[in-house]
C-alpha cells in the first residue's frame, strides 16, 4: 500500500528509501519493484552479527534525500525488538516519514502508534489468532488524505460521472478510499474477535508468558552440544522466537524430524534471506512460542531436541 500509493506519487530520481537488512521480504520487494518504476535509490542499513540493528549505520544513512525509513518493530527471525521511536525521530528530523512493520510486535506486546510517532504501521491478522488473508494498515490522517487510492473499484469512489466522453472521478473519504471492492467480511469479523480476545487477556500477560517460555527454553537448549542458537543472547531485547541450527543437518531435516514427533516449527529463510546471509546460513530452524503454548510443550520440544545428540 505505502510503496505503491504513497511511493509512486512521492518518489523519484534523487530520492532515497532506507530499509534495514533484517526486514521481511514484504518490506523489501515492493520498494525494489517501485524503485525500478520511479528511479529512486534504496539504501540498506546494516545488522550486527548477533542479529541486532546497527543503529549508528541506520542513522548515518538518513539524510535530506531520505523520504521514508522502513523498519520492522520486531524481527520475525530472531525476535529482536527495535527502537522504532529512536529511528523515527531521526527520520522526522530530516523530513522523512517512518514506516513500521508491526506483524511480529502487535500480537505480542502493547504498541502505541502515537507514542512511537509512526507515520505508517502494517501488520497481519494470522499472526494474532485471526484468519489468514486479513491485515491492518494504519497511517496518519494528514498523510493518508494526500495519498491516491492504490486500487480502483466499488466503495472507494464518491462519484463517477461521464459527460461528452470525459470521465470525472472523485474519491471516497477515509478509510473507504483504500477499500476497493467487496471487503473480506469474514476475515474482518475474525480479526475483530481476535483483538477482543487478546485485549481481554491483556498484552502485558501475553508478553510475560512468552518471555517465561523463551527464557526456560533458551537455558535448557544450552544442554545440547550439537545445537547453535542464533541472535542476541540478551533475552530482554527480544520476544518469543528462537532460531537455531543442529550440526550436520539442514533446517528442513530438523523440522521434518520434529514433525515426526508431533512438534511443529518453521524452517528455511523465513522470508528474510538478507539476514540469513549476514548469519552466513543457508537457512535456520525456528521455534516460536505464543499464548497457547505451555511449559510442558516446551519440555517436549527439548526432549526431541536432545534426540539429535544420539545421531
Amino acid at each position: 500500500m505505502v510503496a505503491y500509493s504513497w511511493g509512486l506519487s512521492n518518489l523519484g530520481k534523487g530520492d532515497e528509501v532506507l530499509v534495514s537488512l533484517m526486514e521481511h521480504h514484504s518490506n523489501i520487494v515492493p520498494w525494489e519493484i517501485t524503485a525500478k518504476i520511479k528511479g529512486f535509490t534504496i539504501k540498506y542499513a546494516n545488522v550486527h552479527p548477533d542479529g541486532t540493528l546497527d543503529y549508528d549505520d541506520f542513522e548515518s544513512k538518513i539524510s535530506k534525500k531520505t523520504k521514508i525509513a522502513c523498519l520492522s518493530h520486531v524481527s520475525n527471525v530472531t525476535g529482536v525488538i527495535n527502537d522504532v521511536k529512536r529511528i523515527g525521530k531521526v527520520a522526522h528530523d530530516n523530513g522523512a516519514l517512518m514506516l513500521v512493520d508491526g506483524a511480529q510486535s502487535m500480537p505480542h506486546m502493547k504498541v502505541n502508534v502515537q507514542d512511537l510517532d509512526m507515520d505508517f504501521l502494517a501488520f497481519s491478522g494470522h499472526k494474532m489468532l485471526a484468519p489468514t488473508g486479513i491485515g491492518v494498515f494504519y497511517g496518519k490522517k494528514e498523510v493518508l488524505e494526500k495519498m491516491p487510492p492504490f486500487m480502483g473499484g466499488g466503495e472507494m469512489i464518491k462519484e463517477v460521472s461521464v459527460s461528452q466522453g470525459q470521465c470525472s472521478v472523485s474519491w471516497n473519504e477515509l478509510p473507504w478510499k483504500f477499500e476497493a471492492g467487496t471487503p473480506n467480511i469474514g476475515g474482518a469479523i475474525g480479526l475483530g474477535a481476535a483483538v477482543k480476545y487478546l485485549e481481554a487477556l491483556g498484552m502485558d500477560n501475553v508478553l510475560s508468558h512468552e518471555k517465561e517460555l523463551t527464557k526456560y527454553a533458551s537455558e535448557r537448549m544450552k544442554e545440547c552440544s550439537k545445537v547453535t542458537v542464533y541472535g542476541p543472547s540478551d533475552l530482554s531485547k527480544k520476544l518469543g522466537i528462537i532460531p537455531f541450527g543442529v550440526k550436520g543437518l539442514s533446517s528442513h531435516d530438523v523440522a521434518l524430524f520434529f514433525d515426526n514427533y508431533g512438534v511443529m516449527m518453521r524452517s528455511g529463510y523465513h522470508c528474510a534471506q538478507p539476514l540469513h546471509e549476514i548469519f552466513k546460513l543457508e537457512s535456520s530452524a525456528r521455534a516460536s512460542f505464543y499464548i497457547y503454548n505451555t511449559q510442558q510443550e516446551v519440555d517436549r520440544f527439548l526432549e526431541v531436541l536432545k534426540e539429535f545428540e544420539q545421531l
